[in-house]
């Protein structure tokens, strides 16, 4: 809303009024509440999985490797403080030298979406790239979580069987 409806509200009463200066696809890409004709299409923050185990830079494989095995992961998300997503440690990585740190063992820069993004087209695109999992984020590069290719296409009735085979 603009300055000056926000500065209206807050003279009517309302103490939680926000002047949000990004703009609607900004909003959307955060995982904000949306509204409208297109709601009811499932987006990718509608399927996301939050539980996905997360480690700082300075940690050790051997004790990542420990608390992502019995949380029943395969993988884990290298975060900043402000859960930035800085890399990922993959199942390989993990297996490797225990002494190690999070940042020298992990693969930098993955490859995420937002949570605005159709979740069919998602789903499309991980069955085609024959991609199990992809991390969501907001714009600025903070984890929400983990988008599973198979819940993906559950829900959205997209039939991957044919696609995915040889992976």
């Amino acid at each position: 809303m603009s300055a000056r409806a926000a500065w209206r509200l807050e003279s009517l009463g309302y103490s939680q009024v926000y002047h949000y200066a990004a703009g609607k696809s900004d909003w959307l890409a955060g995982g904000l509440p949306r509204e409208g004709v297109l709601t009811g299409f499932p987006r990718a923050g509608d399927a996301v999985r939050r539980d996905v185990p997360t480690c700082g830079l300075a940690e050790r494989v051997g004790e990542v490797a420990a608390r992502v095995a019995a949380a029943g992961w395969e993988s884990c998300v290298v975060v900043a403080e402000d859960r930035t997503v800085l890399g990922i440690l993959r199942a390989r990585a993990l297996r490797g030298d225990p002494e190690a740190s999070a940042e020298a063992a992990m693969e930098a820069g993955p490859t995420t979406f937002r949570p605005s993004e159709l979740l069919a087209e998602i789903a499309l695109h991980l069955t085609q790239a024959r991609v199990r999992r992809v991390l969501i984020t907001t714009p600025e590069g903070r984890l929400i979580g983990v988008l599973d290719r198979d819940e993906a296409a559950r829900r959205t009735g997209l039939v991957v069987a044919e696609l995915a085979e040889g992976e």
